[in-house]
C-alpha cells in the first residue's frame, strides 16, 4: 500500500516551503508518491521557484518505478520546457544514475 501524505501535504499546504524537504529525503530514498510529488512541488513552483528540469528529473524517477500519473505529468512539464532546460534534466538524470551506481558499488 502507497503513503500519499505527500500528496495530502501538498493539497492541504499549496505553497509551504517547509514541505520541500521533507519530501526530498523521502523522494532520495526512492519513496515513489515523494518522487511524483517533488516533481509536482518543481512544475508548479510550489514552495519553490519553477524549475522544469528538476521536476522532469523526479517524475522520470517515479516513472522508472510505474508511476503512470508521473508519466503523464512529465509529458506536460516536457511541452514547456526549453532545450536547455531538457539538456538540464538530462545531466540531471545521468548524475543520478551515476551516483546511484557509486553508491551500489560501495555496499
Amino acid at each position: 500500500m502507497r503513503d500519499n501524505s505527500f500528496l495530502k501535504d501538498l493539497i492541504l499546504l499549496r505553497n509551504d516551503p517547509s514541505k520541500v524537504a521533507p519530501i526530498r529525503a523521502a523522494a532520495e530514498r526512492g519513496e515513489i508518491d515523494a518522487q511524483y510529488a517533488l516533481g509536482l512541488i518543481y512544475a508548479e513552483g510550489r514552495g519553490v521557484v519553477i524549475d522544469l528540469a528538476q521536476a522532469h528529473f523526479w517524475l522520470s524517477l517515479a516513472m522508472d518505478q510505474g508511476d503512470r500519473d508521473a508519466e503523464r505529468l512529465r509529458e506536460v512539464v516536457g511541452c514547456q520546457m526549453t532545450d536547455e532546460e531538457f539538456e538540464a534534466a538530462q545531466r540531471l538524470r545521468a548524475g543520478g544514475a551515476l551516483s546511484r551506481l557509486s553508491s551500489n558499488q560501495r555496499h
